[in-house]
């Protein structure tokens, strides 16, 4: 399944607006200090989204807002079999992977990593199935 993570300034309004405007079942926010994210879910019939709003300090969704404060689209996720040799594959043709390439623990308790905008100006979040 893919999901998309949003950058939003507000979780509580973003999930708000999810919930009124398109019906869709929203949890409620999570504090994720380990992780230094405020995070909602919206779920819709074929559709996960991630409502992402920074927790204090410096972090990839605070510099994000940083560029666009009224927040969007920070990544699209897609779950992979192999998370290593999906890695190793892109990396043989061309692509960056962020940070020192090694998977971390996403906050769904589940290797992942980012793969640099480079797929048409999207950034890319791969996570273990």
């Amino acid at each position: 399944m893919a999901s998309a993570g949003i950058a939003a300034p507000d979780v509580e309004k973003a999930a708000g607006l999810y919930r009124d405007w398109l019906g869709a079942d929203v949890s409620a926010p999570r504090c994720l200090p380990e992780h230094g994210l405020i995070v909602a879910t919206v779920s819709l019939v074929n559709t996960q989204i991630e409502l992402l709003q920074p927790m204090g300090g410096r972090s990839p969704v605070g510099e994000f807002l940083e560029r666009y404060p009224e927040g969007g689209l920070h990544h699209l996720c897609y779950q992979v079999d192999d998370l290593a040799a999906a890695r190793n594959h892109l990396r043989t043709q061309g692509c960056h992977v962020l940070g020192d390439g090694e998977p971390q623990i996403g906050w769904h308790g589940k290797p992942m990593l980012f793969i640099a905008d480079e797929l048409c100006g999207v950034r890319v979040l791969l996570e273990e199935a």
